[in-house]
């Protein structure tokens, strides 16, 4: 990997470190996963695998069931 360097406001800042505590990732992880989406797919990867991983549901089975995850619960 590569260390890089950006600079955020304060507001921003805090805001970001809350959202990467909620999801319990840290903040660079974050920052990658929200630079993910902009960037083209990497050479010789499907379009739609950019978007591998960025569903955490916290469930470990989310695998199982993932209609009712994707498309919520049928009744």
């Amino acid at each position: 990997m590569i260390r890089t360097q950006i600079s955020l406001k304060e507001d921003e800042y805090a805001a970001a470190k809350a959202e990467a505590e909620r999801l319990g990732i840290s903040l660079a992880e974050l920052l990658r996963r929200s630079l993910r989406p902009l960037l083209p797919p990497e050479p010789g990867q499907p379009p739609w695998m950019r978007y591998a991983a960025m569903v955490e549901s916290g469930d470990q089975e989310a695998s199982r069931h993932i209609d009712e995850l994707v498309y919520g619960y049928k009744d």
